[in-house]
């Protein structure tokens, strides 16, 4: 995976529902920006992975239809929130395997007002087995079926290490404070402890503040070979060092923190660390999927950013912030900047490879040569990559 590089990314100010343009607008925008940071044309593109959770099929042909129709492949993904890391993935894996020297990874998503929610009610949803084990658990709920199951991952934290509701409030400021450098984002004033644990509450430690928001956007990224990079005078100073994409295994069921992905993640980020030989000690920054603040926390552990059951030490001492030991989420993450579902892991990668190259501005984050991002899809899907500064 060494030898792939991220020549080009672009996205657009993300925006809540009501503020929206049209995805295929949006998608446009973000794909020339792309190019345009990469130097290329669409015809030097020769595959296309586009992301997006709600919409119609071949929603990504009539997207990148308004770049150009140069006749090449163009695959359509859809793995619920880490849809835009498996577009990316799947690009990644193009290049890397020699199949293609330059591929195109888009996400974009329109969403609607209100908080996710099943579509279909003629059939069996993806979520029965999640929410049958949950509900044995806190008991049956009015509250969104995502709300309860990271809220219930936060709960079982809580009873586990006895962590304070005013430790995952501390994650909602912290973001909101990086999203205040991030043009991008979606939420960009300040709030406090006490602001974020008076907003209704949610469910367990939850509250809507600590709640990502309804978002519309995209993003997207031009992933070329090193020796692409080089014939025609890119940009090859991102390389992808090691990459995973992980499903569940029986032990989601086991554990509530499982549920929202835990073990998927550690997996994945183990497998990365591996591939790179790279320590998690080394990481200077991260962007993680922090939808709800009691999964960035849980995320913090899952990818041995600190020890099991240190978490709120670790947040308390400010090592997840400028200062401390790794900066997470300097864009202001999930929760701040914004969660359009197919276009946020590539969001992700653009935040990284900005950081990498010295371009992050205000939100830049010291001698950044490694960045991990890290995107989770419920039902299930964990995409951990490795970025890494070459050259």
């Amino acid at each position: 995976m060494g030898r792939v590089r991220v020549v080009g990314v672009g996205m657009v100010p993300f925006v809540t529902p009501s503020k929206s343009g049209s995805y295929d607008a949006m998608a446009t925008a973000a794909v020339r920006k792309a190019l345009t940071d990469a130097g290329l044309d669409l015809e030097q593109v020769q595959q296309a992975y586009a992301g997006f959770v709600y919409g119609d099929s071949t929603s990504g042909q009539r997207a990148l239809y308004g770049v150009g129709m140069t006749g090449i492949p163009v695959v359509n993904v859809n793995n619920n929130c880490s849809t835009g890391s498996s577009a990316l993935w799947l690009a990644a894996q193009a290049v890397g395997s020699g199949s293609v020297d330059c591929a195109l990874a888009f996400g974009f998503e329109q969403m609607e007002r209100g908080a996710l929610a099943m579509k279909w009610s003629d059939r069996p949803s993806p979520f029965v087995d999640f929410m049958e084990v949950a509900q044995k658990r806190n008991g049956p709920s009015e509250a969104p079926f995502a709300a309860q199951l990271f809220g219930g991952a936060g709960a079982a934290y809580m009873e586990e290490h006895g962590t304070s509701p005013e430790t995952f409030a501390m994650i909602s400021v912290k973001a909101r404070k990086h999203a205040g450098n991030n043009p991008y984002a979606v939420f960009r004033a300040p709030t406090t402890v006490e602001e974020v644990l008076a907003s209704p509450r949610i469910f367990g430690p939850l509250t809507r503040l600590q709640c990502c928001p309804p978002t519309c956007g995209a993003a997207a990224a031009v992933i070329a070979s090193e020796d692409f990079a080089r014939r025609h005078g890119l940009k090859g100073d991102v390389a992808i060092a090691a990459q995973a994409m992980t499903t569940d295994q029986p032990d989601t069921f086991e554990d509530p923190k499982n549920l929202v992905g835990f073990s998927m993640a550690q997996r994945a980020a183990d497998e990365v660390y591996e591939k790179a030989g790279v320590d998690p000690r080394d990481l200077r920054v991260v962007e993680l999927h922090d939808c709800f603040t009691a999964n960035e926390l849980l995320s913090y552990e899952a990818l041995r950013l600190t020890a099991p059951g240190t978490a709120e030490k670790f947040i308390r001492d400010g090592d997840n912030t400028y200062g401390g030991r790794v900066v997470t989420n300097p864009s202001g993450g999930l929760l701040s900047k914004g969660h359009p579902l197919g276009a946020t892991g590539l969001a992700q990668c653009a935040e990284l490879t900005w950081q990498l190259r010295g371009e992050a501005g205000a939100r830049q984050v010291d001698d950044v040569r490694l960045a991990l991002q890290h995107n989770i899809g419920l039902g299930g899907a964990a995409v951990v990559t490795l970025y890494q500064k070459v050259g």
